[in-house]
Order: C-alpha cells, then sequence, then structure tokens
C-alpha cells in the first residue's frame, strides 16, 4: 500500500512538473517616436542654441531598455522626419548625393520599422524614393499605393515601390505584425506632381482587409498599428478622414495596440472595439520630447497564448543625458549643418515677429507678403504665420533665420480667382482666428477662459497656419459684426477699385494652392477638383528658396508693416487686443 501511495504520489508530482513547464510568460517593450521633424541632435539650427529633447537623448533613454529587454523590444518610427530642422533641409537638397541625414540616423538607432508620414512625401519624389532606398528597416504604408494599382484584384491594390503594407518580427517566439497607415489627406495639401504615381486609401476599410489577410495568413500573436493620422477630426471629405486612428480602433477588431502620430498632441487611451475588445491607442506627440511606450506581458499555456497584459506609458526624454557616443558619430554632420546654416544672407534693420500678425498688419508677414508679389508680379497675396512666436533680430540675417522666415518647404502657386472668391476666402480666414464682439470687455481673439495653456493649445499654437491676411488690398475687419460679415474691402492698395466681379492674379504656397485649410474650397467655394484648373503657374524650387535669394539681391532689408487692414472698431478692439495680447504673451 505505501509503495502504491509513493508511486501516485511522484506521478502526481511529475504531472504537476509538466503542467509548469508548459507555461510561460514573456515581457517585451515597444518604444514609438513620431513626429521628430528634424530634431536629430541637442541644438536647434533655427535659433542657434541648444534644446532639450531630440534623438541623442531619447537613444540613451532606449539603450536603457535595450539592457534591461535585450531583443525583446521593438522600436519603431511613425514619420514626419524628412521636414523641420534646417538639417533635413541641408540633406534633401544641399547635399543629395550623400545618404539622406534622417536614414542615417534612423539606421544607427538600429529601428525595426517606420512609417512614412505626410511630411516625408512633401520633400518630393527625388528625396523620398532615394530615402526609401536608405532607410535599412521596412518602410510601411499599406493605404500608399501604386496609381495604375489601385483597383487590383480582391482589392489589393500594388503598394508604392519600396514600401511594405506590414512588416513581421519574432521576439522571443512571439510573432508580431506591425501594419503601417498614412492619413490619406494628401492630395488635400500637395500638389499631385509631389505624389506623381501615388494614391492613399482611406484607413478604415484598407485596415479590414491587411487585418483579415494578416489574421488568416501570417496568424500572428499580436498586431499593432503604426499610423501617421490623428486619433480624431482634421479634414473629413465623403471619402477619408485625415485623423482616423480612433475609428479604425473601434471598427477593426485585431488590433492590440495602435502606435500613432500626425497631430503632435499626447495621447494615452483605451477604445474598445465593436467586437467589445480594449485597444490602447498611442501617441507620443512630436519633436522627440517624449517616447510612447508599451509594456506588454504574454503567458502561454503548452503553446496557446492564453493571456495578454498591456500598459501604456508616455516617457518624457527632455532630462536624458545625452548619448555622447551618439553625438561623437554625427559631430563631422553637425559641424558642415552648422557652417551652411551660419551663411550670412542680409542685413535686417529692426527686428520682426509673427506674433505680431494676430493684432493687425505686421513686419514679419508683410515682408513676405511683398516677397511673394515681387517675385511673382501677382496682384494679391495671401500668407499666415507657420509659427507661433517666431522672432528674426535685427542685424546679419543667416540662411538659418530663413527656415524661422518661412518655416515649410512649399513652392509658390499663382491662381486665377475672383473679388468675390478673394472677399469670401478672408471672411472664411478670419472667422476662423476672430470673436464676434458684442461688448468692449469682449475677446477680440478666438480664445476661451481657461488657462493660458489652453488658449494657446486650442486656439493659436496649432492652427496659425491658417490664419491667412491679404496684401495688396486696403480692407477692415468689424468684429461685432457676424462671421461671414467681417470683412469690407475697400480698394486695391494701388488705389484702383476692387470689383467683386473681375478675376485677379493671387499668390499663395502650394499647401493653400492645393486646398490646405479648406480656405479655397469651403471658404472662397472653390471645388476641389477645380484647384487646379486655378492655377497660372507655380515655382519649381521651394519657397525659401526664393525668398532667400530675395533678400540675397536686397543686401539691406527694412521691414515694415504695411498698414493695408485694421480691425474696427477701434473703440472696442484696441484695448481688446492689449487684453488679449497679454494673456497669450504676457505683454
Amino acid at each position: 500500500m505505501k509503495k502504491l501511495f509513493a508511486l501516485a504520489f511522484t506521478l502526481l508530482l511529475l504531472q504537476s512538473t509538466d503542467i509548469m513547464a508548459a507555461t510561460k510568460t514573456i515581457k517585451l517593450k515597444v518604444i514609438e517616436t513620431s513626429d521628430v521633424h528634424g530634431h536629430f541632435f541637442p541644438y536647434d539650427f533655427m535659433e542657434k542654441k541648444p534644446i532639450k529633447g531630440t534623438l541623442v537623448r531619447a537613444n540613451t533613454y532606449i539603450n536603457k531598455q535595450r539592457a534591461q529587454y535585450g531583443d525583446n523590444l521593438l522600436l519603431i518610427d511613425n514619420g514626419d522626419i524628412l521636414q523641420g530642422q534646417p538639417c533635413v533641409y541641408w540633406s534633401n537638397y544641399v547635399m543629395p548625393v550623400d545618404e539622406n541625414l534622417a536614414a542615417t540616423v534612423i539606421n544607427y538607432m538600429k529601428y525595426d520599422a517606420e512609417t512614412v508620414g505626410n511630411h516625408d512625401i512633401e520633400p518630393g519624389h527625388k528625396v523620398y524614393d532615394k530615402w526609401i532606398l536608405e532607410v535599412r528597416c521596412p518602410l510601411l504604408g499599406a493605404n500608399i499605393v501604386r496609381e495604375e494599382c489601385k483597383d487590383g484584384p480582391a482589392s489589393f491594390a500594388s503598394i508604392y515601390t519600396g514600401l511594405k503594407p506590414y512588416s513581421v518580427h519574432y521576439k522571443d517566439g512571439v510573432k508580431i505584425v506591425v501594419i503601417g497607415m498614412l492619413t490619406p489627406a494628401i492630395p488635400n495639401w500637395l500638389n499631385k506632381s509631389t505624389w506623381k504615381g501615388m494614391e492613399f486609401e482611406e484607413m478604415v476599410s484598407c485596415a479590414k482587409k491587411w487585418v483579415k489577410y494578416i489574421q488568416e495568413q501570417e496568424r500572428p500573436d499580436l498586431i499593432f498599428g503604426l499610423f501617421h493620422s490623428g486619433m480624431n477630426g482634421g479634414i473629413k471629405t465623403d471619402g477619408y478622414e485625415e485623423n482616423a486612428t480612433e475609428a479604425v480602433a473601434r471598427e477593426v477588431p485585431g488590433f492590440d495596440i495602435i502606435f500613432f502620430g500626425h497631430d503632435h498632441q499626447v495621447h494615452n487611451e483605451w477604445v474598445t472595439n465593436k467586437a467589445g475588445q480594449k485597444v490602447l491607442i498611442i501617441d507620443p506627440s512630436c519633436y522627440v520630447k517624449n517616447v510612447a511606450e508599451a509594456e506588454i506581458e504574454l503567458t502561454y499555456v503548452n503553446g496557446h497564448l492564453t493571456k495578454k497584459d498591456i500598459k501604456g506609458e508616455i516617457i518624457s526624454v527632455l532630462d536624458e543625458d545625452i548619448d555622447q557616443q551618439m553625438l561623437s558619430h554625427f559631430q563631422p554632420k553637425i559641424d558642415e549643418i552648422r557652417q551652411y546654416v551660419d551663411r550670412k544672407i542680409g542685413y535686417f534693420e529692426n527686428p520682426i515677429y509673427t506674433r505680431d500678425s494676430f493684432f493687425g498688419n505686421s513686419a514679419f508677414i508683410d515682408l513676405i507678403h511683398n516677397l511673394q508679389l515681387q517675385i511673382s508680379k501677382a496682384d494679391i497675396s495671401f500668407n499666415a504665420p507657420l509659427s507661433f512666436n517666431a522672432v528674426i533680430n535685427a542685424g546679419d540675417v543667416t540662411q538659418g533665420d530663413m527656415f524661422k522666415l518661412y518655416r515649410f518647404e512649399n513652392l509658390l502657386f499663382v491662381l486665377r480667382m475672383t473679388g468675390e472668391e478673394i472677399h469670401k476666402y478672408l471672411e472664411f480666414s478670419y472667422d476662423m482666428w476672430v470673436n464676434t464682439m458684442t461688448s468692449p470687455s469682449d475677446h477680440a481673439l478666438l480664445l476661451n477662459d481657461a488657462s493660458k495653456e489652453d488658449q494657446q493649445r486650442t486656439g493659436f499654437l496649432h492652427y496659425t497656419f491658417n490664419f491667412d491676411s491679404a496684401s495688396g488690398i486696403d480692407y477692415e475687419v468689424d468684429l461685432t459684426k457676424p462671421d461671414g460679415k467681417k470683412v469690407r474691402i475697400l480698394q486695391m492698395s494701388n488705389g484702383q477699385p476692387f470689383d467683386e466681379k473681375k478675376w485677379y492674379k493671387v499668390v499663395t504656397n502650394s499647401y493653400r494652392a492645393n486646398g490646405g485649410g479648406e480656405l479655397l474650397t469651403r471658404g472662397a467655394g472653390i471645388p476641389k477638383d477645380s484647384l487646379e484648373s486655378r492655377v497660372l503657374f507655380h515655382t519649381d524650387m521651394d519657397q525659401r528658396y526664393y525668398l532667400t535669394e530675395e533678400i540675397k539681391k536686397l543686401g539691406t532689408v527694412n521691414p515694415q508693416p504695411n498698414h493695408n487692414w485694421r480691425f474696427v472698431p477701434e473703440e472696442w478692439v484696441k484695448p481688446a487686443l492689449e487684453r488679449d495680447r497679454k494673456i497669450l504673451f504676457g505683454e
């Protein structure tokens, strides 16, 4: 009897050991960067001063995590890396024969996958076609398809050359699939020549077909999204949404986590999809101030995945130490870039500030207006402040300052517009920008009554690039009038009458000319498919290039406001504007 009992106990012990051996727990970490915009090194090449954040600090944090997780760390980037700081412009256009600096940095940091962003398309085919070939990790764009293949068999159009719809990664036996997508709103911002040969599919339908395919063909343990598309909102058309991350998370079961970006805001939240499953959606914002990370613990029993524990966190890297090894590796490039940005372009007799442009005519915006009119010979110029609070000081103006004068690599476009369309365009612009005052104590600008930070974030910090003013015409903006009836055009600035039925030549940037901000479409009422027919000509090089050349010719510049428009009635708006300036800028 004792022998039987001992045998039974031994068998039970062996069985328990087998069960324990069949249970396995695996820990993974995923780190995402997004909207880097050339913030590789701890130096602002525009402001000529050190900055925090940047990839050289993020890499210190990433290396700490690699020491802890080893091969169980997945490093991903979400695009918008080819435009922003002067170092990427230098690489894209000044030194185009060398390997693109954005590719060199991604390769050095050993990223596992990267998605294409809209600012990676904007530099044009010569830049991004080369960059795609130079990046050694998979570059993803499931909804970026070749134009001639957009109606491919079984709804699977051929992906644009060099891109992949998804990438597969194995970490400690765990099979991970990353699906990359880009906001499909590219045609609303960029001239077709920039994205010739491409089509951009709507994200929800694209995600559905690829998730189904991946589940059937790849059978992964985890599916991640890597979407260069904000959470929600933005441009909405009958065919797509600009910011569709939340919609995909809700409508397409199968995702465990969606890492996203594009909207330059921090997000870390859970969405319940239509199958009742929780999906983490997480966004680190921009300029490498933070990284987004997910800690994942997977439990397998007898080889079957039985449990997933996922935790998302936004990690600030502003105060991480600089990765000195990385900095030393890139120091020769940094020195070359500094030589480039320190080149003298001209001389300004007085300083200029973008913040002045929210309160009336400003020397900063009007300098661009005047140069646009001079370059294009157009009748009227449209322009907006591309930065909330940029300053170019009096004295020598360098190449680096030109990136503050004009932040993006837009082309210069001249369009045909009627006087009525110009009027409606301006009404739409000011309606996004100013309040309708019902008493002298009201705000002049569209501010809320919360904190200063909320006012900047919701009203001005993100949307100043849509606050167009005009030059070439004289006009008033009456803040006591309702939306759509604030602008009164008095005359052309040369003294001739302004005629709403007459056709005028209007100069603006490529973003606006292609429908960006919807000032031409919703504002002026020009159908989107008619915009191309309105174009009289556009430049081959970016707008900053032509502005730079004009300032070189002038040598010494005395920027002054044109005084061609103003807010009225003065007895209400003058004190209101002073109050709002103090709220926004402390002045």
